[in-house]
């Protein structure tokens, strides 16, 4: 096998294989050999067709197999002997396929790149940490208290946070439009469902109160023709409802698993619950900044075909949301690559950057980390040890929380070697604000 390859750009690779033309043959020649035991063709029996009616018949089908198939692991030896690694399958321009001559083909890909990392030691973090009171706790209880609350008639002006009932007719120019009406229509004051200005229009009319509301649409309205458009709506509210929270007992608790031990256990449980969240959290934005400094430091060339694998696996994620609607989609044009690229990007990114660090450190899997983020998962399931016992079975899941691990380990490596300073914040600024806005 004659095997050249040159580069093209940057990290585009033209690999040129020659294979003789008798490897080729004799495979095509086996192969027939063996049909032939087995063919049925009419006017002779099972086992006696004639080699050259077996030719005939099955030859040109047979030898495009066999070129298929020679093509496929001589490029694979020829990448070996080579010592590249291929990013993504090869573009293959089969430049001689004649029966007697040799074989020639080019395959064009590219490789992954060589990562250096530097400036590891560099790397700066906060590492933010809070304390969990009894504040926090009543205020994440009213919180579970709002997701189970119901609404219930009231007789006053309506407020956010209001449920409202409205019958509305809107027009742009004078001239209704489609989609500008409806009647009976429910809506949750301070949602932000509909577009900027009505739901602030409604807030302190009451139940039998009708008023016009004007309000422009945004630029970026999803129709066209309505973009940037002044609109008047006359709206008429037919129901205010005030939200009503249930109360803390145990029918409220059992909704949380908690059979026994009343409101002192629910309690203990919010906050159990609450301190996994914290930890999980502050875990999360160390990885942020070591990651993002990571990137920072070690730009990375990135192949093509490995952003766009992962583009497509990202718009497969969304796609799921959409069920068996996206069966009809135009999945490109809803979803265009665009929309995804520079996530993309960084996800390769970050993916060649561990992968180097894990490879050039001689990180393994570590089987405590591994049952930790196993035991961690399965930690708000009813039956945490079954949940368990599920991963441990399943090859395919087990790989991914090792992969995991693998990460885990990687960022507790860099956390080793960057420059980390401690903060308290509240634990509502852990929770949802990143390390920038804490500070």
């Amino acid at each position: 096998m004659q095997v050249s390859i040159e580069t093209t750009s940057g990290l585009e690779r033209r690999l040129t294989v020659g294979i003789p033309a008798n490897l080729v043959d004799q495979e095509v020649e086996k192969r027939l050999k063996d049909a032939a035991k087995n063919v049925r063709i009419n006017g002779f029996r099972k086992g006696k067709v004639p080699m050259k009616v077996v030719k005939q018949r099955y030859g040109a089908g047979v030898r495009q197999e066999v070129v298929g198939d020679t093509i496929q692991r001589s490029f694979y030896e020829a990448v070996q002997q080579k010592a590249v690694r291929p990013a993504g399958q090869p573009q293959i321009d089969a430049r001689q396929l004649e029966e007697g001559k040799d074989l020639e083909y080019v395959a064009t890909f590219e490789v992954y790149p060589e990562v250096e990392l530097k400036d590891l030691e560099k790397l700066e973090v906060a590492r933010l940490d809070a304390d969990i009171t009894d504040a926090d706790i009543d205020d994440m209880i009213k919180t579970l208290q709002k997701n189970q609350a119901s609404f219930v008639p009231v007789k006053r002006k309506s407020k956010k946070g209001d449920q409202v009932v409205i019958d509305f007719d809107g027009t742009v120019g004078g001239e209704p439009f489609e989609g500008g009406s409806a009647k009976d229509h429910k809506l949750e004051l301070g949602s932000g469902a509909m577009i900027p200005g009505f739901e602030k229009g409604i807030i302190g009319m009451k139940t039998g109160e009708s008023q016009t509301i004007s309000v422009t649409f945004p630029e970026d309205y999803q129709v066209e023709s309505l973009r940037g458009a002044d609109a008047e709506f006359v709206v008429s509210v037919t129901e205010v409802n005030g939200e009503k929270l249930p109360a803390l007992n145990d029918e409220f608790f059992a909704k949380f698993g908690i059979t026994e031990g009343g409101e002192e256990k629910f309690r203990q449980d919010v906050s159990e619950n609450m301190a996994r969240e914290k930890s999980r959290a502050s875990k999360n934005k160390v990885r942020e900044q070591l990651l993002d400094g990571l990137l920072a430091a070690n730009p990375v060339e990135l192949p093509a075909a490995l952003v766009a694998s992962e583009i497509d696996a990202m718009r497969q994620q969304m796609v799921q949301q959409y069920g068996e609607m996206a069966k009809n989609l135009d999945l490109k044009a809803l979803l265009p690559d665009d929309m995804f690229k520079a996530q993309a990007e960084k996800r390769t990114s970050l993916a060649l950057l561990i992968s180097a660090l894990v490879s050039k450190e001689g990180i393994k899997a570590d089987p405590a980390v591994v049952r930790s983020l196993i035991e961690d998962a399965a930690a708000t399931y009813e039956d945490p040890q079954e949940v368990v016992n599920y991963y441990y079975n399943n090859e395919q899941l087990l790989a991914s929380v090792e992969a995991a691990a693998l990460e885990e380990q990687a960022v507790a490596l860099l956390l080793t070697k960057a420059k980390v300073s401690d903060k308290k914040v509240s634990y509502e600024q852990l929770i949802k604000a990143d390390g920038a806005e804490a500070e």
